[in-house]
């Protein structure tokens, strides 16, 4: 069911849904040029295959959610993000949610399960970023360049319409400024306890393995990586098949020892 959820003053577009009472909700945070309908029916048939209930939001500034405010975006807004998702999760009632978060979206899910432990039970991260690589800077330049040369921009379009050009100045304008630099959040990772799936392309265009090697390196619960080879920056959908199933086979690890 596709409804609007305020948080903030800020409407925000979330697609739940309900497959069985009083089960998980797998909650998915899209990155920092995606939204709800870039995720296809991943959501739903991981949702069916292991019996949890579904939950799918464009962040704000993404997709059908409400614009950014402003033009300039702070250097901790994943953190804000992060309570964002904190009040979502409390206005819709869920008290067992599973985070599966990419990119951005996979930094937001280790942060909110840092600091809000009591309803997560698990993440699945898919090439989540916890510091500023020069790999991750180049990979952004050539977004940057992309945009400009080739139909990146009409693509984006189709999903974000007029806020195609703040979506995209939001995310690499803030990632290439000198300051963001040292950004960093793995002062975090020893405060999350519940299990952690981190899951990266080998041929990652935005990070590299030190990204994977320092969440399950440094988080206090069970973690493990998952390093799929001849993938980029977006296993879900280079690699649909092995994502989904070992995602089906961590949540329902989750379901049976947590």
């Amino acid at each position: 069911m596709m409804k609007d959820i305020v948080i903030n003053g800020v409407a925000l577009k979330v697609n739940e849904v309900r497959i069985a009472e009083g089960r998980p909700t797998i909650i998915f945070l899209h990155d920092s040029l995606g939204c709800i309908a870039l995720w296809r029916d991943f959501p739903e048939k991981l949702g069916e295959a292991t019996n949890c209930n579904v939950l799918v939001y464009d962040r704000q500034g993404y997709g059908w959610s409400q614009p950014f405010r402003g033009n300039d975006r702070s250097n901790d807004y994943m953190e804000l993000e992060a309570d964002v998702l904190n009040s979502l999760i409390e206005q819709c009632g869920i008290t067992k949610a599973i985070l599966f978060g990419h990119s951005d979206g996979g930094t937001i899910a280790l942060i909110a399960a840092a600091k809000y432990p009591e309803r997560i039970m698990g993440i699945i991260t898919e090439g989540a970023h916890i510091f500023v690589e020069d790999i991750t800077l180049q990979g952004i330049r050539d977004a940057v360049l992309s945009y400009h040369t080739t139909n990146l921009k009409d693509r984006l379009e189709k999903y974000h319409g007029g806020k195609t050009d703040s979506v995209f100045r939001a995310w690499a304008d803030t990632w290439l400024k000198k300051e963001y630099r040292s950004w960093n959040i793995e002062h975090f990772l020893p405060k999350i306890n519940c299990p952690v799936l981190a899951i990266q392309g080998e041929g990652d265009e935005y990070g590299s393995m030190a990204q994977v090697d320092g969440i399950v390196n440094q988080v206090a619960g069970k973690a493990r990586k998952l390093m799929i080879r001849d993938v980029g920056h977006t296993p879900h959908r280079e690699a649909r098949d092995v994502v989904m199933q070992e995602s089906i086979g961590f949540v329902r690890f989750i379901l049976v020892y947590c």
